[in-house]
């Protein structure tokens, strides 16, 4: 069984999340929405009641992307326990263990 990948596509650039200073852990395919939030939060002196509509578009789409990460992963586990495709580990092996 082949595992698709993400149905978001990447539409930030390298180089824009590079000027956008976005920390190499929030580069995924949310990173478009949370570029505008950022600079909406530095402007506003991160005021929590301030730019809620770029932070729920931002909290959607991980949202969205959790999601998805799930479905793909009981997909798999359904697979592995019927006996089809190859026998992916959960958890890899070390190389000295």
């Amino acid at each position: 069984m082949e595992i698709e990948g993400s149905s978001k596509p990447m539409i930030a650039t390298q180089q824009e999340m590079i000027e956008s200073k976005v920390p190499l852990a929030y580069r995924d395919q949310c990173a478009h929405l949370l570029i505008p939030l950022n600079k909406c939060r530095q402007s506003e002196f991160y005021l929590p009641w301030k730019c809620e509509n770029e932070r729920h578009s931002y909290e959607k789409c991980e949202y969205e992307l959790v999601m998805e990460r799930m479905l793909q992963m009981q997909k798999l586990k359904q697979s592995n326990k019927q006996g089809h495709g190859s026998n992916i580990p959960l958890v890899p092996h070390t190389a000295n263990a």
